[in-house]
Parts: C-alpha cells; structure tokens; sequence
C-alpha cells in the first residue's frame, strides 16, 4: 500500500514538473500511456495523478481527452490578484522572521542569478528558486501552502514575464530591493517591494500575451 501511495505521488510530481517545466503546455494533450512510458511509471498511478490535476484544475476535459488547462485572461487577473497579497505577505513576515542565514540566502542567489540574465529559462527556475525562499522565510506553513497552490497555477502560463527584453535585468534590481526591505527588518517596505515586483510582472505578461495574440 505505502508503495502505490509513493508511485502515485512520484506520477504527480513528475507529471507535474512536466507542465511547469515546459515539456507539456497549455492546450497539449495527456494520454496515459505515454506517460506511464516517458516516466516508466505503471498506468494506475499515471490515472490517479490525471484525476487528481484535473480536481485541481490544471488538466481540463476535450471530449473524452484530458489536455493541459490554459488561464483565459480573468483567470489570469485573479491568480494575479492573490499572488500580488499572499507574496507581499510572505516578504512582511519575512522580514519579521527570517533568519540572518536566510537573508545571506537571498542576497546571493540575487548576485548568481545575473549570470543568467542572456537565459529566460533559467533565470525563470532561478526566479522561482528566490520567490519559495521568501515563502519559506515567512516561517508561516500555512502562508507556503498557499503559495504553493498560486504558483502551480502560474505553470499553466505558456510564457514566462521574464523573456520580454529587459525584464530579467529589471527583475533582478527589484529583487535587490525586496531582499534590502528584508535584510533592514522593513515590513512595509518588503510588503510593499514584492507587491510592485508581481504589479509588474503582470503588465509585462499582459504586453506579452497581446503581442502574441496581435
């Protein structure tokens, strides 16, 4: 039994990772058995973990097909909505709670990320990487639940705010500051800083998304 319970998360997460990674996106098609064969997991797990994305909504229904969901623009707003507080809430109890090691943390994944700056890919995962760090920082298990949940939806965005021109280089002054806000023990101003921060990238995504559509 704890065997199936573990193939049956390992289905989930590879599954899972698949979409955030990029190898499925939004509007492909997920058939079972060529997911039990690309990760060499058997069929059952494989059919639990699809029922358990679809209950999540991040694989809708195309006919009898299960596809990869896709967030039409007011889901989009929304996801934004509550992204913007509950990561502006994480930088205020971060900077309540977060340890010095932690602060050190943050201060030099912002320093090695502008390796990445040429790398939207990379720096995307490297993005993600400082934003769970924050939530971690928090100290609040709740709050990263939440978190979370917010940011698996956010893997059913077929682009990333970071591959507009600039946006990495500006992404990466703005995380200086929110880790500056932190670092000074300033509850507004992290609050603040993480909210301008996801404002930001929103419009960017927006631009993206219309150019795109144009």
């Amino acid at each position: 039994m704890a065997q199936a319970r573990a193939s049956q998360k390992d289905a989930y997460t590879l599954i899972l990772e698949a979409i955030d990674g990029g190898i499925y996106r939004p509007g492909d098609r997920l058939v079972e058995s060529e997911l039990a064969e690309r990760f060499g997991v058997s069929r059952t797990p494989i059919r639990e973990a699809l029922q358990r994305l679809e209950t999540q909504s991040l694989l809708t229904r195309d006919g009898r097909s299960l596809i990869v969901a896709s967030l039409d623009h007011n889901q989009m707003s929304e996801l934004y909505a509550v992204r913007c507080e509950l990561e502006g809430l994480a930088a205020r109890l971060a900077a309540r709670h977060a340890t010095e090691e932690e602060i050190q943390v943050l201060a030099e994944m912002v320093d090695e990320d502008r390796a990445l700056l040429n790398d939207p890919t990379a720096l995307s995962r490297a993005n993600r990487r400082f934003h769970k760090m924050i939530h971690l920082a928090s100290h609040n298990r709740f709050l990263v639940q939440q978190l979370d949940l917010v940011h698996r939806s956010m893997a059913l965005m077929a682009t990333t705010s970071l591959a507009a021109e600039g946006r990495g280089e500006k992404a990466l002054s703005e995380h200086s500051a929110i880790v500056d806000a932190i670092a000074r023990r300033d509850e507004d101003a992290a609050y603040q800083a993480l909210r301008d921060h996801i404002s930001v990238a929103f419009v960017t995504r927006l631009k993206l998304d219309s150019l795109s559509h144009g």
